[in-house]
């Protein structure tokens, strides 16, 4: 497959991003004004919570086409208690949130706690189910492989709609390895669970790599904004360039 052919899949497969926490409506205005109304639009815009409505009156405003709206939940750090994320996702979802990345609990996880980490996906979803999508973040980069797979196994059985890898806060995100092991979770799942690979990807090449290994293990029709996404923001140039 060709350069432009990788990029106008890659872009089809985007949640653009953007997650720093001191940003300010100018900042969140000059992110969303990269955005190109002649070039194919990405599968989703990922924001804070706060920045929900203002990015939807944007797109509204300069875009004929919809987008989904993606906000996060117990992020970075995956340690808050289960009754403020849940009051998060509630507040997120009354703001109009298409898909939810939920930080599982990992460090519970790692201490042997896998019945607090299921909790948090079951309640999450309880929330989610039939208004949103819901995407549990592993933070795969923490985690040996095979506490990657119980992760990934916990947010399958939970009921995640995608598992995504990495908050892009710590200091190792996506990797091919642990993204390699969580498409074989949901190969043994049987369920249609798709995965989201982020933090770490910002060049075509890289995300070439991706795709590629997903195309290998779940085959090509598999491979779609509905089961395959990419967590980015310094990638959107280089995909433009390319198509």
């Amino acid at each position: 497959m060709s350069a432009s052919h990788d990029a106008q899949l890659a872009l089809a497969c985007l949640d653009y991003t953007r997650l720093n926490e001191l940003d300010s409506e100018q900042d969140i205005h000059a992110f969303l004004a990269q955005l190109s109304a002649s070039q194919p639009r990405p599968a989703a815009i990922c924001v804070y919570p706060q920045w929900l409505e203002y990015v939807r009156k944007y797109v509204d405003t300069h875009f004929n086409w919809p987008l989904a709206l993606a906000t996060v939940t117990n992020f970075p750090s995956g340690s808050q208690p289960l009754e403020q994320v849940l009051a998060q996702t509630q507040e997120a979802l009354s703001q109009g949130a298409n898909e939810v990345d939920l930080v599982l609990p990992y460090k519970a996880l790692i201490d042997g706690d896998e019945a607090l980490a299921l909790r948090y996906v079951q309640e999450s979803k309880a929330l989610c189910a039939n208004n949103a999508k819901l995407k549990v973040i592993i933070e795969s980069g923490e985690l040996p492989l095979d506490l990657v797979a119980k992760a990934a196994r916990i947010a399958i059985k939970g009921g995640a709609d995608f598992v995504k890898t990495s908050t892009g806060k710590v200091p190792v995100n996506a990797t091919l390895e642990a993204v390699e092991v969580i498409l074989d979770e949901i190969q043994l799942s049987g369920k249609a669970v798709g995965v989201k690979v982020s933090g770490g990807v910002k060049t075509l090449a890289q995300a070439q790599q991706y795709l590629q290994l997903a195309v290998a293990k779940m085959g090509g029709a598999w491979v779609t904004p509905v089961n395959f996404r990419f967590g980015a923001s310094a990638l959107l140039d280089e995909l433009y360039a390319a198509i």
